[in-house]
């Protein structure tokens, strides 16, 4: 997908997903236009949980919720914020209901970014789904895990590296459909740049690179070409033992490039 603005950039744009090593996939993505004001998007990745089905439809239902959600959404007159905590409570509330119907026990991660005409962004995440912010291939900004393992990192006791071997490594401390209200950690961007690079993406890509690697990929290939290179990777890291793999990657591409 590919975008021109009058802002100095153009946008291009790609999500890929694959099932990596399980039976059957649980993550769900997309990448959305508004459908009546050009130059607003909103891309989100959902890592379900919960059995065969369960984790299914606990990601389906968070996909569901942000397309209505953002169908009705007006970038002249809604506060952004307000939209992505009312997708989450949301979600997270249907994901319940589903779990009231069913044996399983539906979770859901979710990490979803929000464009403005304008140039301005937001995001919100819960669970360990992450969403990361490059200038060029440097890193910006990235979401930090509702997970136990970051909590270790956060006090010291692990680095970042033996997080991502930690055998606990896949525990949460909050996502949608649990007993507990979702966490929801917002990050605002006043403006992104020319250059400025925006990937979401559940744990089954980050767990196999580190943000260096991801900068590299992400300023040195387009967006589909990164998305192809990143889900190969991955796979060839994970000998055989991988999870699903989800992305979005959003590129504003210079103007004259």
């Amino acid at each position: 997908m590919a975008t021109s603005s009058s802002k100095g950039y153009r946008i291009t744009a790609s999500t890929g997903i694959h099932k990596g090593d399980r039976e059957y996939q649980q993550d769900q993505i997309a990448l959305l236009t508004h459908h009546r004001v050009q130059g607003c998007m909103l891309g989100i990745v959902a890592d379900g949980m919960g059995g065969r089905s369960g984790g299914r439809k606990a990601s389906d239902q968070v996909m569901m919720t942000a397309r209505q959600l953002f169908e009705r959404y007006s970038p002249d007159n809604d506060d952004p914020p307000s939209l992505l905590k009312q997708i989450v409570t949301e979600a997270h509330l249907v994901i319940k209901l589903t779990a009231i119907s069913s044996e399983q026990e539906p979770h859901s991660t979710l990490a979803a970014f929000l464009i403005n005409p304008d140039g301005e962004c937001h995001w919100v995440h819960a669970g360990d789904s992450r969403i990361y912010h490059y200038h060029q291939n440097r890193l910006v900004k990235r979401t930090m895990d509702h997970s136990y393992v970051q909590t270790l990192v956060d006090a010291g006791q692990l680095t970042e590296e033996e997080a991502n071997v930690h055998p606990q490594s896949n525990i949460l401390m909050g996502c949608l459909g649990a007993d507990d209200d979702p966490p929801m950690d917002l990050h605002y961007i006043e403006r992104l740049e020319p250059g400025d690079i925006l990937m979401a993406c559940s744990d089954g890509v980050w767990h196999y690179f580190s943000p260096q690697e991801l900068g590299s990929v992400l300023s040195s290939l387009s967006p589909r070409e990164a998305t192809e290179f990143l889900i190969e990777k991955a796979r060839a890291r994970a000998h055989g033992g991988g999870d699903n793999l989800s992305l979005v990657i959003v590129k504003l591409e210079p103007l004259g490039r």
